[in-house]
């Protein structure tokens, strides 16, 4: 079955994914000669630098979330379709979604990343995740539901299980988190709920590696820490997490912690699709070359946090950080146009 879209001289670029990467190459062809066709399973983009802000109440969703219609009117060129893409079929120029399929001249992957578990299943069922609106709203619910079942149970043991909140990743997310978190426990919730006795409960930050915010500075590293354990933060570097059942965290030194809450934080993978294969290398991503066209598939590109392009600053790929989504999104605006003129 085809999708419904309306017939145009002009090629179709199909873009999958509406993230910062997707949303920008949108606005960078809005003057190509190109019917700009794009795919979400949202109608609504979404600033994920703050999630973490709805997630411990900082923000309401709505702050951090518009609809794509709003920010592409005007733009005469831009189709949106709601769907989720099944795979992708590079031969015939097709992509299998939830709503039917649908054909292109130029398909532009910008799935982004999804959390990587690591392989741990029984991780992933228990613990909270923080990459959607829905995610951080579920986060949120957890965390004012523990504290309202704290004040009705009277074993010790019990209740600071429902206020100890266990964060795992010392990277960006996992850092604004236990501060908002940390921020909440002293200048909030003692006075939601003043009942309860806030100096049980403890916000923890796990981290595998040394030290926090591998990949930045070590000055940010060090200060991150110290502004966090201002904060009553406990920060425990070196040391990572086996198991939770939903009521012990397990470290994999043997220690153990009680909490009922887990929020996973500690690595990402490429939001891949099915169909392309040959081309997926470590951590789920896709391999593209310079142009960002990915590797051994003709017009399909990749662009974002599924994009890995190597080059010799950069032979790990390069981060996956919206700035680099953004550029990417510029650089193949410009591309494609003058792929489709028969330029270089």
């Amino acid at each position: 079955m085809a999708v419904s879209i309306p017939h145009s001289s002009l090629p179709r670029v199909l873009i999958v994914g509406g993230g910062f990467a997707g949303l920008q190459l949108v606005k960078s062809l809005r003057n190509a000669p190109v019917q700009v066709v794009m795919l979400d399973k949202h109608n609504y983009h979404t600033f994920q630098p703050l999630l973490y802000q709805v997630a411990t109440g900082g923000l309401e969703p709505d702050s951090i979330a518009t609809p794509f219609r709003m920010i592409l009117e005007g733009q005469s060129n831009f189709i949106f379709r709601l769907a989720q893409v099944k795979s992708v079929d590079a031969q015939a120029r097709c992509v299998r979604t939830s709503i039917g399929n649908i054909e292109y001249d130029y398909l532009v992957l910008a799935t982004g990343s999804r959390t990587n578990f690591f392989g741990n299943e029984a991780l992933e069922r228990a613990a909270m995740s923080l990459k959607s609106i829905p995610q951080a709203l579920d986060l949120r619910s957890m965390l004012l539901q523990n504290f309202e079942k704290a004040l009705l149970v009277s074993d010790v043991e019990e209740r600071v299980g429902l206020l100890n909140i266990v964060v795992v990743g010392g990277g960006p997310t996992g850092v604004e988190v236990s501060g908002a978190l940390g921020e909440l426990k002293r200048h909030v919730l003692p006075n939601d709920y003043p009942e309860l006795d806030f100096r049980q409960m403890k916000v923890f930050l796990i981290e595998k590696s040394d030290h926090l915010l591998n990949g930045m500075s070590k000055k940010s590293s060090v200060k991150s820490r110290k502004y966090l354990e201002m904060l009553g933060v406990e920060v425990w570097t070196g040391v990572g997490v086996s198991s939770f059942d939903g009521h012990v965290v397990v470290l994999d030194n043997g220690k153990k912690l009680l909490s009922k809450a887990l929020v996973w934080s500690a690595g990402v993978m490429g939001n891949n699709v099915a169909g392309l294969e040959p081309a997926v290398a470590k951590s789920n991503r896709l391999l593209v070359d310079n142009i960002n066209q990915v590797n051994g598939f003709e017009n399909v590109f990749a662009i974002g946090d599924l994009a890995l392009m190597k080059t010799e600053r950069h032979p790990l790929g390069h981060p996956m950080v919206a700035p680099v989504a953004v550029q990417q999104a510029r650089k193949l605006g410009k591309n494609l146009t003058k792929i489709i003129a028969g330029q270089e």
